[in-house]
C-alpha cells in the first residue's frame, strides 16, 4: 500500500478556479483502478490551503495515477494557483489497520 499526504498553498485569488480543479481531478481520481481513497480537504485553520489524502493499493497503481489526463491537467495548472512550495509526505505499509468507533467508544478510551 502506498499512502501519499500532500499540502497546497493556494492563491487566495484563485481559490475558486483552484477548488473546480480540485474536485475534478479528485472525482476522476477516486475512479481509477487501484485507488483505495482520494480525498482533498480544506484546512480548518486555513481556508487557502488544501490537503490530498491519496491511498494506493501498490506503487503501479499511484504510478498509473500520474499518468492520467486529470493529473496532467492538474499539475498544469499549479504555476496558476499555488502559492508557495508544495509538500508531499509519501508513505510505503505494507500492514495497515483501520479503525472505526462511535464517539461513545471515543469517550471509553479516556478511562
Amino acid at each position: 500500500m502506498l499512502v501519499n499526504h500532500t499540502t497546497i498553498r493556494l492563491k487566495s485569488s484563485k481559490r475558486s478556479e483552484a477548488m473546480e480543479l480540485i474536485d475534478n481531478l479528485r472525482e476522476r481520481s477516486q475512479a481509477e483502478d487501484g485507488t483505495v481513497h482520494y480525498r482533498a480537504m480544506t484546512d480548518v485553520g486555513d481556508s487557502d490551503v488544501v490537503r490530498f489524502f491519496e491511498q494506493y493499493e501498490d506503487v503501479d497503481a499511484a504510478e498509473a495515477h500520474t499518468e492520467s489526463e486529470q493529473y496532467r491537467q492538474f499539475v498544469e495548472s499549479l504555476p496558476e494557483i499555488v502559492e508557495g512550495t508544495i509538500e508531499t509526505i509519501q508513505i510505503h505499509a505494507d500492514d495497515v489497520e483501520r479503525a472505526e468507533f462511535t464517539p461513545e467508544d471515543a469517550l471509553k478510551t479516556l478511562d
